[in-house]
């Protein structure tokens, strides 16, 4: 029987070196020593395979600075970089905190070599600079760095509005370019310097266009309108001229007709915005209104007919969008709670629970409160002879109180169902005087004029605009007082670096 005496790498020295095999087995005549012994050299034999292949690995994955530099001015770890710089790349793309990386792909490379490494940021509710700052790693040291690359610039920075967005330029984690454009000519550049963040507002001039174009009523104003192509922004502009002179509720009717010039804006050859309506033509019922867009010498911007009186009038028609006139003015009417005949002082417009009430007038709140049938009622003074009534309101509008001063247009409350109602709806009186009259057919108060020793500017201005209106062609792009047909930039102000670069 075969047996080991000595340890695995004493045999195999003593076997395959010295050649001295009877020092570790006994003779056995019927088998030779290899094959009594064949798993354990076969054991030895993976052994050193194993071992060898070990060997060669970490030898050849030693440490860069272990290895032997190869003569010449330039070692092998340093290769790779020199390739990127003759690739126009800095080192910081191929080496970080001195340790080398994979070579970045190709696609990679062209995006950094020609600038692509600009982020977006969208201001969301909540937000400001130092959270945005926090969200893309930069640190508070920058954000003070760049707040004080010129304070008269970067105070702007201060109050972002949710959905603004701001275009970060950051190159291995630091910030080098921030740029912020708060409105369409307006764009706020900061720039690292070599002794910190300089920043210059830069402004832009708009293309401006002047648009025509012509629509006939069918079925309501706003269908019309959008079939004419018109927004509904510069439909409800159309709707605000006019509402002194139509209820657009109530006047419309099939056949009505209007014709608009307004102004686009443009920003490299791109629609960005649509200005104000410029001229305008209605006619309602066989009636014609005109209206021209003019700004006084004092600076005060307006809609005028074509004889100088301000389209907007002391009163509004109506104070509430509706859904329908429930109850008319009437001496003989049967109030539908009391059931007996009961003058109605006013009119009733039917509108859902919560829709707001606006004041037709400039006035003074002279009651605001609980008034027996009138439920939650309103009264605004108007000057020295009108009043108007609001009532069965459900609530009145922030801040409403006696003695308080509001604007035509104001929301003064909403609509609601409360002293003797039947459903949600405005009660609307209109009274000269202290004596009701009919808010439909009530003669309001003439417009404004401008005056006589400023008519002929007036007239000077406004003619050739008034003019465009009589165009027959329906034009749906007209010439206009166009700006430079390429928005080039035009000033660049309260920069504190004398040669800052304008990219």
């Amino acid at each position: 029987m075969v047996y080991i005496n000595f340890p695995v790498i004493t045999v195999a020295y003593k076997v395959f070196i010295k050649k001295n095999y009877k020092v570790i087995v006994r003779w056995v005549p019927d088998r030779p020593w290899y094959v009594r012994h064949k798993f354990t050299l076969a054991g030895l034999v993976l052994f050193s395979l194993v071992s060898l292949t070990l060997f060669s690995n970490v030898s050849g994955n030693a440490p860069p600075s272990q290895r032997t530099a190869a003569p010449g001015p330039m070692s092998p770890a340093r290769q790779p970089l020199a390739e990127a710089a003759q690739a126009g790349l800095s080192s910081s793309v191929m080496e970080t905190a001195g340790k080398p990386v994979a070579p970045v792909p190709e696609d990679t490379q062209q995006a950094r070599t020609i600038g692509i490494s600009w982020q977006t940021v969208t201001v969301v509710k909540n937000d400001n600079l130092a959270l945005i700052f926090d969200r893309l790693g930069l640190s508070p040291g920058t954000l003070f760095q760049v707040m004080s690359g010129g304070e008269n610039n970067t105070r702007m920075l201060k109050h972002l509005v949710p959905g603004e967005q701001l275009h970060f330029h950051i190159d291995n984690g630091r910030l080098e370019q921030l740029r912020y454009e708060p409105d369409l000519t307006t764009m706020l550049d900061i720039t690292r310097t070599a002794s910190g963040f300089s920043s210059a507002v830069v402004r832009y001039q708009l293309e401006r266009r002047h648009t025509e174009t012509t629509g006939v009523i069918r079925d309501s104003l706003f269908v019309a309108g959008q079939k004419a192509g018109l927004s509904d922004n510069i439909i409800m502009r159309l709707v605000g001229i006019y509402g002194w002179d139509i209820d657009f509720a109530l006047d419309i009717r099939s056949g009505d007709r209007f014709k608009v010039i307004y102004e686009e804006q443009f920003k490299n050859g791109e629609k960005v915005g649509e200005g104000p309506i410029i001229a305008a033509e209605f006619i309602n019922r066989g009636n014609i209104y005109r209206s021209v867009r003019y700004t006084t010498e004092q600076g005060q911007t307006g809609y005028y007919n074509e004889d100088g009186y301000s389209m907007r009038k002391a009163f509004l028609r109506t104070p509430v969008k509706f859904n329908r006139i429930s109850s008319r003015f009437s001496n003989s009417r049967k109030h539908p709670i009391l059931n007996r005949i009961r003058a109605h002082k006013g009119v009733d417009y039917a509108a859902p629970n919560g829709t707001p009430i606006k004041a037709t007038g400039d006035g003074t709140v002279i009651f605001a409160g609980t008034n027996g049938g009138y439920g939650r009622s309103l009264i605004l003074k108007h000057g020295g002879i009108y009043n108007t009534v609001y009532a069965h309101m459900s609530r009145f509008a922030r801040g409403i109180t006696r003695g308080k001063h509001v604007n035509q247009g104001d929301i003064i409350g909403y609509v609601g169902s409360s002293g003797l109602a039947t459903g949600p709806h405005l009660h609307y009186e209109f009274r000269v005087n202290g004596v009701h009259r009919d808010p439909l057919t009530v003669q309001l108060p003439k417009a404004l004029r401008i005056p006589e020793s400023r008519l002929a500017r007036f007239k000077l201005q406004t003619t050739p605009l008034l003019a465009l209106l009589d165009n027959k062609t329906g034009s749906k792009l007209a010439a206009g007082p166009a700006a430079p047909a390429d928005p080039m930039l035009i000033a660049l102000t309260e920069s504190n670096s004398g040669d800052h670069p304008v990219q």
